[in-house]
């Protein structure tokens, strides 16, 4: 179990590393491609500035090109520029430096302070339309007179196809940690259903051995020759061996009925059952360590009579077997809102936080010294759950380590049974106080 647990540790930090150092290399990636980006469009905007000086007859002493943000760019031109000269220029240096985006641009108009004029260009047709932007004010800048703005409005998207390749293996390297780890849970439950199986065959095996070995005992004595001379006696393991005979019937019938469940599902036949009724019997089945807490109003309820009961004489069953003390089993009934809710509780061991959703799992036993002192094949609990949702009934527990353990269900009621309010309406009807 070490190992599993170390080897599962190196495999989270493994896949933490590979994606941190995934992550890495395409955020380097896209930093390089973006600062190649913005070095291309500096150089090639400064050759339309070039361009725009040798149409003016003059020659530009400085770099033209000023970045104001990550894609907008304002361009010197020291002179007027015609808009449809303009585009040309930019056009054809964007081609020349390999820049195939969109862009949009405009020329500032000092007389107005604003920019007077702009297009947007799209490259992805064989004739890119243009859409005017004029009156749009795109961001301007004081320190020049003459000069145009240009954005890339799609300069992430171009980025983006650009690091294809590094996105393309950033999905299968993500892909690989998704099966890897699909890989590992299935691998880690294989084990914990290896265990579960394991300590149920041992439980299983020993919970037969003790009726067995009684059993053998008994027919060793039975074949004996002396012991007709011996009614009491003979008497006595007779019924010894019909006792340990329906123990090990029983046994046998609810692993068998579980399996029969898990294949088929439950096929409940319900019927109007009286609960108070129910757990009368069963108080009486086990009396003196078992008493009744029940409501006036009559518990009518639908319900597959064979499983309700066999549910409640489990968690009775349980109740008695884990406790340290003399064991004290309460049966409630009460309304609430419409509903009826029902509940066993005890003061046995308890249940610590972190089992009280385990122990409805399928041949799951607490781990504890106490527990394991117990017999049972880690199926009581489970079926309960089993019985519950089979009648869609919500079933609650509470528990606390050393201060027992109560489980709560709420049901609706039958139509024919009658509401609390509507019950003390009819009392009220046939009282004899005068008004």
């Amino acid at each position: 179990m070490a190992r599993l647990r170390l080897l599962v540790v190196l495999s989270v930090l493994s896949i933490i590393g590979i994606l941190a150092v995934q992550a890495v290399w395409v955020r380097n990636a896209y930093a390089l491609h973006e600062r190649q980006f913005r070095q291309s469009a500096f150089i090639a905007l400064q050759d339309v500035a070039d361009e725009v000086a040798r149409l003016n007859h003059f020659t530009l002493n400085r770099y033209a090109v000023t970045q104001l943000s990550a894609d907008y760019f304002i361009v010197n031109t020291d002179a007027p520029i015609d808009p449809v000269t303009l585009e040309s220029f930019i056009q054809k240096s964007l081609q020349q430096h390999n820049l195939i985006t969109d862009y949009e641009y405009g020329i500032y108009n000092c007389e107005t302070d604003r920019m007077a004029y702009g297009a947007y260009v799209s490259i992805s047709n064989a004739t890119p339309p243009k859409t005017s932007i004029q009156g749009k004010n795109l961001p301007k800048f004081p320190r020049y007179t003459y000069y145009f703005g240009i954005r890339f409005p799609n300069q992430t998207g171009l980025l983006a196809r650009q690091l294809s390749g590094w996105l393309w293996s950033t999905v299968a390297v993500l892909l690989v940690v998704v099966f890897f780890g699909y890989t590992l849970i299935v691998v880690l439950k294989q084990r914990r259903l290896t265990e579960v199986q394991r300590d149920f065959i041992n439980n299983i095996t020993h919970e037969l051995q003790t009726p067995v070995s009684t059993i053998r005992i008994a027919a060793d004595v039975l074949q004996s020759d002396i012991i007709i001379y011996q009614p009491d006696r003979l008497k006595q393991y007779a019924k010894v061996l019909g006792e340990e005979s329906r123990r090990l019937q029983k046994q046998i019938n609810s692993v068998l009925q579980l399996a029969r469940y898990e294949r088929t599902g439950f096929v409940l036949n319900q019927e109007d059952v009286d609960l108070s009724e129910v757990m009368t019997t069963l108080a009486n089945s086990f009396s003196p360590y078992v008493t009744l807490d029940l409501a006036d109003q009559p518990s009518r309820i639908r319900a597959d009579r064979y499983h309700l009961e066999t549910a409640l004489t489990n968690l009775i069953d349980n109740a008695l077997k884990y406790c340290n003390e003399t064991p004290f089993v309460v049966l409630q009934t009460r309304f609430d809102r419409g509903k009826l809710v029902w509940s066993v509780r005890d003061n046995g061991i308890g249940i610590a936080p972190e089992h009280q959703k385990a122990v409805f799992r399928q041949f799951f036993r607490v781990m504890s010294g106490h527990t394991h002192n117990v017999k049972g094949f880690g199926l009581g609990l489970y079926y309960v759950n089993q019985v519950m949702m089979a009648h869609g009934w919500q079933l609650t527990l509470t528990s606390e380590p050393g201060r027992g353990s109560k489980f709560q269900v709420a049901c609706l009621l039958t139509s024919t049974n009658p509401s609390p309010i509507r019950l003390w309406l009819s009392k009220l009807r046939t009282s004899q106080v005068p008004i």
